[in-house]
Order: C-alpha cells, then structure tokens, then sequence
C-alpha cells in the first residue's frame, strides 16, 4: 500500500491558504482518481482505493501543520506502510509559485509540519513533494503563509498542482524517486 499525505489545517478559515498547498494537492490527486475522504479515529482525514493498480491510502492530518507526525505515524502502523512507499506533498516557500521540487530525504528546513513528522517518524529518510509557493517580501512568515494566493499566481499554482498529481502518477506506474526528481526537478 502506498500513503500519499498532504499537509495543511484543518478549518474553513485556513482553505486555500498557502500552508494549505498538500491538502489542495491532494484533494486535486482524489478529485481526479475519484477517491472521497472519511474522518479516521486516527486523527486525520482518509480516502482509500486503487489507483493505476496501486492500493492507496491518502491522508489529510487533523492534527494541524505542527503536529502532522502525530497523525501520520499511527496510520503508517495501523496499514503497515513502509517508509519508502511514503510521500508527503507540503509548500515551499525556497520555490517560486508554480515550480515543484522532488526529494527524497533532508531536514525540516524550517517547514513545523516536517519537524513533527522527521519526529514521529524518527527518521529524516522519506519522499516529499515541495510546492512553491513564493517567499515573502515585507510580511511576517505566519501572515504570509496563512494568506491565500494573490490572483496573479493562481494559474501558476494550479500548474503546480497538476505536475505534482502527474508526479504521484508516476511514482504509482512504478517510477522510482529518483526516477521522478530527474524528471520534475
């Protein structure tokens, strides 16, 4: 089984914020394979089933960004997924709106939703799909994080979003990471 997991909060008041970019990834990745969330008891939102010949299981953590890892390792446990059939898709603010970057291992680099799962986890080894999302000028990290997309970056974020869905295609098809950083990267 693979786990595909976007990071985001959880609340009307965070939709279509900028630290909400896993979660509009993969609500793009269900929407296109069908799939439709149902609340876990393991604190997250889950939509499982096959797509391109692959058991999936995607996860929204309910947790919000800072606790991510509390959410995600119970269900890595509970399906008995492995580190390597594990990816998590998060914003970048190191990438420009509309660019992806594929890794797959490093450090927090900042990002609290990656510290908590680097925690739980206990391991820094595991795949991640980063979009951009653009650094600040003049605004607080926080504001500009929980702020939405001005209107000039929205096509290119919505760009952003179906390579990364084209991404997890892939790596669904059998391509390896590597395979995929070569490609997206």
């Amino acid at each position: 089984m693979k786990m595909i997991v976007g990071l985001g909060n959880i609340g009307p008041q965070y939709d279509h914020t900028r630290h909400n970019t896993g979660f509009m990834a993969i609500d793009h990745f269900c929407h296109e394979h069908e799939l439709t969330f149902k609340r876990s008891k393991m604190e997250a939102m889950v939509a499982t089933g096959v797509v391109l010949d692959q058991k999936v299981i995607v996860v929204k953590p309910t947790t919000y960004m800072n606790e991510s890892g509390r959410a995600v390792k119970p269900l890595m446990d509970y399906y008995d997924v492995d580190i390597t059939d594990l990816v998590i898709i998060h914003d970048d603010m190191d990438l420009p709106v509309g660019k992806i970057r594929l890794k797959t291992h490093g450090s927090a680099g900042g990002h609290n939703g990656l510290k908590s799962l680097i925690s739980h986890l206990g391991t820094q080894q595991f795949n991640r799909i980063k979009v951009g999302i653009d650094h600040p000028q003049k605004v607080r990290v926080v504001d500009y994080v929980l702020g939405k997309f001005k209107t000039e970056q929205i096509k290119s974020f919505n760009d952003s979003l179906i390579q990364a869905v084209s991404a997890i295609d892939d790596w669904l098809e059998g391509e390896t990471f590597d395979q995929l950083m070569n490609q997206f990267n």
